[in-house]
């Protein structure tokens, strides 16, 4: 049986190497190959012989992000974005580009309105937008925007657990706690949700609630050091001595490079210290240290 050839036009393009439209197919066909250095020499030629090209230039600015050569990217995209200003794909993609690799906040900011002007009931692009904000530190823009975005998904996930943060962020936090609840009624089993609570009632001092999200956590990641460690220190503040004990160790067991120094440093485990159950532990805790 006669093995199938992969895709090409090189055949047509010995014929007629001017032509825009196959030097267009072959990149298209080479990046779903994964073979993207290649194809961006093909939309390379493409634009050659078709400057004002949008798509020619958006799917050049797409395989530079997939090579991770970002600045150049979203230079494509701006291009892209001169040929077709109404176009929502290069505005919206240049703004995921300057918000998750360039940190160019500002920049996200003006291309998820530009995309926005296209497509004004778009979540993704008021959602990210949200994000842009909340990364520069204005909460009260972020939150507007996952507001507006809530209005389009009032169940979202991640418009409420951001919204969260944006307010945790900003001081706000028993406002922060309600956004947490929300975000754990569309998943109810999320780990970080129920962490983020734990941390914040935890600050607020409320150790017996505390306690409670850092057990729900845990039933959700067994093996978090983080959420053990911080339990220990919440049941050492109500002076469950037993239980900070039995949290603690689960931490060292976990992460002791960190744990047994912050056993013996944290003022919170004072009283923890005078037991002999205390000092057992720190001498079982001997062993990782010379190990």
């Amino acid at each position: 049986m006669q093995k199938k050839q992969p895709f090409t036009v090189y055949k047509a393009l010995e014929c007629r190497p001017d032509n825009y439209q196959d030097w267009y197919r072959m990149g298209d066909a080479l990046r779903l190959q994964g073979n993207h250095k290649e194809a961006l020499l093909s939309y390379e030629k493409a634009i050659e012989y078709y400057p004002r090209d949008y798509w020619a230039w958006y799917k050049h600015g797409m395989t530079l992000e997939e090579l991770g050569r970002y600045e150049e990217a979203a230079a494509s995209y701006e291009i892209a974005s001169t040929v077709q200003p109404n176009n929502y794909w290069s505005w919206y993609d240049r703004g995921c580009l300057c918000l998750e690799k360039l940190e160019d906040y500002e920049g996200a900011i003006s291309c998820f309105d530009k995309a926005l002007e296209a497509y004004p009931n778009d979540y993704w692009a008021r959602y990210r937008q949200g994000e842009a904000y909340r990364f520069a530190d204005n909460y009260e823009s972020a939150i507007a925007c996952y507001d507006r975005a809530l209005e389009k998904r009032p169940n979202d996930y991640w418009s409420w657990y951001r919204r969260g943060d944006a307010l945790r962020s900003w001081g706000k936090l028993e406002e922060s706690l309600t956004n947490y609840q929300k975000a754990l009624e569309s998943k109810p089993q999320d780990y970080w949700a129920w962490y983020q609570q734990g941390v914040i009632l935890q600050q607020l001092q409320r150790y017996g609630e505390a306690i409670s999200c850092y057990q729900h956590a845990l039933e959700v990641e067994p093996e978090d050091d983080y959420t053990y460690y911080n339990q220990a220190c919440c049941q050492a503040a109500l002076g469950k001595v037993n239980e900070s004990l039995d949290s603690l160790e689960k931490a060292i067991d976990l992460y002791p490079e960190i744990y047994i120094e912050l056993a013996h440093s944290n003022v919170i485990f004072d009283d923890l210290r005078q037991k002999s159950r205390f000092e057992a532990l720190m001498a079982k805790s001997c062993h990782y240290q010379t190990d």
